[in-house]
């Protein structure tokens, strides 16, 4: 059960996760660096899934379908840092 409080803090956290996501667009298209990309990407997965958890109510059987969007989130941010690594490695 969310409560006023609990909606607004989840508001605050997916307009967080949309400024971060935008800042990494913006440094994006400054370098052309890939990493950047993905992590812009991770971001604005993430400020979707909290949107959606604040404005529709998540049954207590249901709820941890919730944290399946936050792992694809956690994975792109993984897998951008290992892309770049590999790059990083080969151009040695």
């Amino acid at each position: 059960m969310t409560g006023p409080v609990t909606t607004v803090l989840i508001g605050t956290a997916a307009v967080a996760s949309l400024t971060v996501a935008l800042f990494f667009l913006r440094v994006w298209r400054q370098t052309c660096d890939a990493l950047f990309l993905w992590f812009a990407v991770a971001f604005t997965t993430d400020a979707a899934t909290r949107l959606v958890e604040g404005l529709s109510p998540v049954p207590a059987e249901r709820e941890p379908l919730v944290y399946i969007p936050r792992v694809i989130t956690f994975a792109l941010i993984i897998l951008a840092i290992f892309q770049k690594y590999r790059a990083t490695r080969r151009d040695r």
